[in-house]
Order: C-alpha cells, then structure tokens, then sequence
C-alpha cells in the first residue's frame, strides 16, 4: 500500500491490517477526493488526529480545527468539501458523524477473553454452566444459577443462588446478579453493577423499622446494558422489568417494581423511584429524578437535572424543576430573566425617595 509509514508499533483498524482512505470510501458509500492511498489506523478528533488517523466534520463551527487539522482523512457534509484549508484527503458524506458510527468498529479492538474457567473461580456443584462459558479469577456463581453458552464473568463478579442468564451475558469485574434475578441474551453489567437487590421498602412499628420483604423479580431482557456502579433493585410484590434493548449510564439507581420498556436511554446520575413505568423509547437526561408512580409516555424526553413529579405524555420533551414542557419551561426562564430590568427601575425609585429626593 501507499502512502506515509506507519509509526512504529502501530496496529490496523481492525487490529491485523490498515485501511485506506479508499476503503474508507467503500465502507461509508462516499466520495472520495485526494490521495486514495493514505493509510488509516485509528479515529480522533480534529485537533488531534494525526496523519494516520480518521477524524469528522459536521458543523461550522469546527471550521477552524479543520483548517488546523493534521488528520489523513476526514468525512466532511457536502457543504464543506471545497473548503481551502485543512486536510486535502476527504470523504464527502451526507451525514459525517452517522458515517464515523458506521465504521468505528474496524478501529475497535476488543478486549483479549480468556479462554475455559480460571482455577480460584467458585462454581456451585448444582449450577448450571453453559458450553464456552468464561471465569475469570475469583468470579462466583453460586447454587442453581444458569449460565447460557458463551457468557463471560469477570473477575470477583458474583452470580446469585438461582440466578438465570442468558446466551453471551458479560459480567465485569465486580458486577453483581442477585439470586433469582433473570438476564436476557447478550446483557452487559459493567464493573459494579449491581441487579436484583432488595430495594429501599421499609414501614415505622412500635419496636422500630422494619424491612418489606421484596418477593418479586429484577427480570433485564435481552441486549440490555448496564453501567458501571449502576444499581437495579428487585420488585417488592411486583417484577422490576428493563426491556430489550435499553441502555442504562453509569450511577443509575432503578427502584423497586419499576418498569421500563424496549429501546429507552437513561443518562448518568438519573434516579426513578418505585413502581413508574416508562415506556419504549424514553430518553432520560443526566441527573434527572423521577417520583414514584408516575407514567412516562412512549418516546418522551426528559432533559438533564429535571425533577418530574407528573405523568409525562408521549413524545412530550419536559425539562426543569418541577419538570414541566420544555417550550413552557423556558417561557417561565425567560420571564424570571425579565424580571431584573422590571426590578431595577423600582429600586432606583425607592432608593430616591429614602435620599429624599422623590414624592
């Protein structure tokens, strides 16, 4: 192949060979203007990519990191393929960053998986281990508890008594799955998670507090991701349910018996309490807090650090604390903006007449 050296030590996109900005091309069904040659072995950002790397630009107001741009490649809209500066190699897509998605896994190295059952893994004589099941160091999986073909626990993760999981589930470090909890197909909990633990049910007696026992399920259907130190409790007297599909950021907390339906993304720091049900397709902004009991509607949107104490309607965006529509919700922003130059004169006339100097 053409085109500049490599640096030293440096791997292809897809781990074994570099590809060109031809390949490139061909991958992301653009066009292809400047040195087809070029060989490309990783992704970056425009201000920092370097002549062996991929990078993207989608919006004016980059303009200027294009025109610095040490980038070999770049996937450029149509609207700024005759740009004069930055780099002359570029591949003219509709969509940039649709088409970056699109190729990002022939720069993806996977990390190595160990093969067969590491020896200090504990194994439960009546569980249940599927054929090309990974353990590694100290994993757990304790009494009765299903493991289905190819799943892979990571080291200190602990699989609960009774416990079902699916085909190809991945456990990080640390994760936890809770006894009796169910795990679709393809499931991730990364390092920390934590699902099917007893959630936060408590009554006041005459001898002190005392826990509700949680009876129901933590069910995670397939291909359900969940983040690093996130936490899913079990339902009380109902099933706790996230749907197929659903991914779920990092330090989320899910209360007992909430539901959550098919597709839906929750943003880091959110937290929902008890017994709400969300429907397909919800998109939950970092830091949100929901109430319990509520419903939110199919394709609803709650932007970051809203407080919802309602019912949100279907394809509603909601936004602010209490979370109300979004349009009405900056409405009332703009109005609170408004109120210091309504202020300001009554100030000037008050303080006017403590100098008396006005009626």
């Amino acid at each position: 192949m053409g085109g500049s050296p490599l640096p030293s030590g440096v791997g292809g996109g897809d781990g074994l060979a570099p590809v060109t900005a031809a390949d490139v091309a061909a991958l992301v069904n653009g066009r292809l203007v400047g040195n087809p040659d070029i060989e490309i072995v990783g992704v970056a950002p425009l201000d920092r990519a370097a002549p062996h790397e991929l990078s993207f630009l989608a919006h004016p107001r980059y303009a200027g990191w294009f025109a610095a741009s040490r980038a070999g490649v770049v996937l450029v809209s149509p609207a700024f393929e005759a740009l004069a500066d930055g780099p002359t190699t570029r591949v003219i897509v509709e969509q940039p960053m649709d088409a970056l998605v699109s190729i990002l896994a022939r720069f993806h190295r996977p990390a190595a998986r160990p093969g067969g059952i590491h020896p200090t893994a504990v194994v439960a004589a009546s569980a249940r281990v599927g054929e090309g099941v990974t353990l590694e160091p100290y994993a757990v999986v304790e009494a009765g508890a299903e493991l289905g073909a190819g799943c892979w626990i990571g080291a200190h993760a602990v699989v609960g008594a009774g416990s079902v999981l699916g085909r190809d589930v991945r456990l990080y470090a640390h994760a936890v799955v809770y006894p009796g909890a169910e795990l679709g197909d393809r499931v991730v909990l990364h390092a920390g998670a934590q699902v099917g633990r007893e959630g936060f049910g408590f009554v006041p007696s005459a001898t002190g507090v005392v826990r509700i026992p949680h009876v129901g399920r933590c069910v995670l259907e397939s291909d359900v991701e969940i983040g690093a130190n996130s936490c899913v409790d079990r339902g009380s007297v109902d099933d706790t349910v996230i749907g197929m599909g659903t991914k779920i950021d990092s330090l989320v907390q899910i209360a007992h018996n909430v539901r959550i339906g098919r597709f839906c993304f929750i943003a880091s720091q959110a937290g929902i309490a008890g017994s709400t049900r969300i429907a397909d397709g919800v998109r939950i902004g970092g830091q949100v807090g929901l109430s319990g009991h509520l419903s939110i509607g199919p394709g609803a949107t709650v932007a970051a650090q809203a407080g919802v104490f309602g019912d949100i309607p279907g394809g509603e965006t909601w936004s602010g604390y209490p979370a109300r529509p979004h349009k009405e919700q900056l409405r009332a922003q703009a109005a609170v903006f408004r109120l210091a130059k309504l202020i300001r004169p009554l100030e000037q006339l008050l303080s006017r007449r403590e100098d008396g100097q006005g009626p």
